[in-house]
């Protein structure tokens, strides 16, 4: 399978941007999803500030919780009900912000 005609990305489409995203995997939902693990409760919350202001730009909300040091982040576009180029993107972005 491949990207259906209302911009699902599944089967091997999905897989070949998957790698594009290191750390992400598809979850049941479905959606994409990576942990974030951070020195501190500070660094974690400035993290969080930061994919906040992508997220916002973006206009596309993540599912995430918190808890001390880590950041759990899911991400799905839930109107369409499945994985897009969108959800791609923004963890694209999430990347570059832990790794640049």
């Amino acid at each position: 399978m491949s990207e259906d005609t209302s911009g699902i990305l599944t089967g091997t489409a999905l897989e070949e941007h998957l790698h594009e995203c290191p750390g992400w995997s598809e979850t049941p939902g479905p959606a994409i999803a990576k942990s974030f693990k951070f020195q501190s409760f500070v660094e974690a919350f400035a993290f969080m500030t930061q994919v906040a202001l992508l997220a916002e730009k973006a206009g596309h909300h993540p599912d995430w919780s918190n808890s001390y040091n880590r950041v759990d982040i899911a991400l799905s576009t839930h109107d369409k009900g499945g994985i897009t180029q969108n959800d791609i993107a923004l963890a694209r972005k999430i990347n570059a912000l832990v790794s640049g």
